[in-house]
């Protein structure tokens, strides 16, 4: 197999360098950018292994003056972010490199729009025109090197951030905060666990299949959504059997981008239930998408039979429309290892009401193929707490 075919420069949505090995662009990338003290912004877990070492002293090396934040939670807060600015501040940077999974990525681009600001981070929560009220010189540029393959956050104009103080998730959203420059190295995915392979790769899934599903009109979103799915179809199960397959890894990645890309045509009720339990339990989002996903496509099920048609004949099932889909789904989740319902990942029935009532103003709601009421949104959880599809 030769690796060199995938080495390519895009522009599309943003300045994106794919490859194997490219992690050694990053000092340019950074100069590129107009940055002499890059803040690499990462998680507890990476922080502690050698390719973050090796990035910081690549940058070092360069003659960059690289520092190092990494006090972030997996579901980010608010008060991470800030202490992120404390620290951007007292070093003396100048950007910002995003650095891991949808967590480090999401703080990093938060710090970076919020290092120049003088209101407070949830002003630019993602409701009406809030996102004017961004000081757009203030902010600070970002490379973003994703080490997973679900949030597609290095290619989002968004942050998914956990106001800690109400126990909620809030979109914050400009669109500068689109990472001018990406850098999508398969390598550095090659050690990613099994399950965290999975979780992050159904992740991708969700992005595409409910941006696929989204009854608004953004053709190039649907094209864009149909082959991310195609990709994680046959990328997915090699890439947690077989956590060295390169090309798989690579192929993940792409289909990552692929789902944050098209999710501007919107999400659904996946993400709706998934924002309020991630908040209020603490749970892996991409996990908690994966796990959700069937409950969902059978109660959008009225709604979506056509796009099931279609993508049934894109992904070349066995099974035609929606019952092809569905088997296909049910299929690659017990292939790569996810649980059937939500109470086998620690998820009680004590918050049922409050989980819809959260979910039904979650802003993903607005976009689910059927208008889910708080009750309805309530019994589509029960359903997949207790497994019933």
């Amino acid at each position: 197999m030769d690796l060199n075919q995938y080495r390519m420069n895009w522009n599309y949505p943003t300045s994106i360098r794919v490859g194997a090995g490219r992690i050694t662009e990053l000092p340019a990338a950074c100069r590129a950018l107009g940055m002499r003290a890059p803040l690499l912004v990462t998680d507890p877990g990476l922080a502690a292994l050698s390719l973050i070492d090796h990035a910081l002293l690549q940058c070092r090396d360069d003659g960059l003056k690289a520092g190092l934040f990494s006090a972030i939670k997996s579901n980010p807060t608010g008060h991470n972010v800030m202490d992120g600015v404390a620290a951007f501040k007292a070093g003396g940077h100048d950007g910002v490199i995003a650095f891991g999974g949808g967590s480090a990525l999401d703080a990093g681009k938060a710090i970076a729009l919020m290092v120049g600001q003088s209101r407070p981070l949830w002003d630019f929560e993602d409701v009406g025109d809030n996102c004017n009220r961004v000081d757009v010189a203030g902010m600070a540029p970002v490379v973003a090197v994703p080490t997973t393959a679900g949030t597609g956050s290095e290619v989002g104009r968004a942050s998914v951030i956990t106001d800690d103080a109400e126990h909620i998730k809030r979109i914050i959203f400009h669109p500068r905060m689109l990472p001018a420059l990406v850098i999508l190295d398969p390598q550095l995915s090659i050690g990613l666990p099994p399950k965290i392979t999975a979780a992050t790769g159904m992740d991708a899934l969700s992005h595409s299949l409910e941006a696929y599903c989204s009854p608004l009109f953004h053709p190039m979103a649907e094209g864009i959504a149909l082959e991310g799915m195609r990709l994680v179809q046959h990328y997915l199960p090699r890439a947690v059997s077989k956590g060295s397959d390169v090309e798989a890894r690579l192929q993940m990645l792409v289909a990552s981008s692929m789902g944050a890309t098209a999710f501007q045509r919107g999400l659904g009720a996946m993400h709706a239930l998934a924002h309020p339990l991630g908040a209020l339990y603490d749970a892996h989002h991409g996990l908690l998408n994966a796990v959700l996903m069937p409950y969902v496509l059978q109660a959008n099920r009225a709604s979506i039979e056509p796009q099931m048609e279609r993508l049934a004949r894109y992904l070349n099932l066995a099974k035609p429309g929606f019952t092809g889909v569905l088997d296909w789904v049910l299929h690659l989740r017990n292939e790569v290892g996810i649980p059937h319902s939500l109470s086998e990942i620690g998820i009680d029935d004590s918050r049922i009401e409050q989980v819809g009532q959260m979910a039904e103003v979650d802003p993903s709601a607005g976009t689910n193929p059927i208008g889910f009421s708080a009750s309805e949104y309530s019994r589509l959880f029960e359903k997949a707490l207790r497994g019933e599809l």
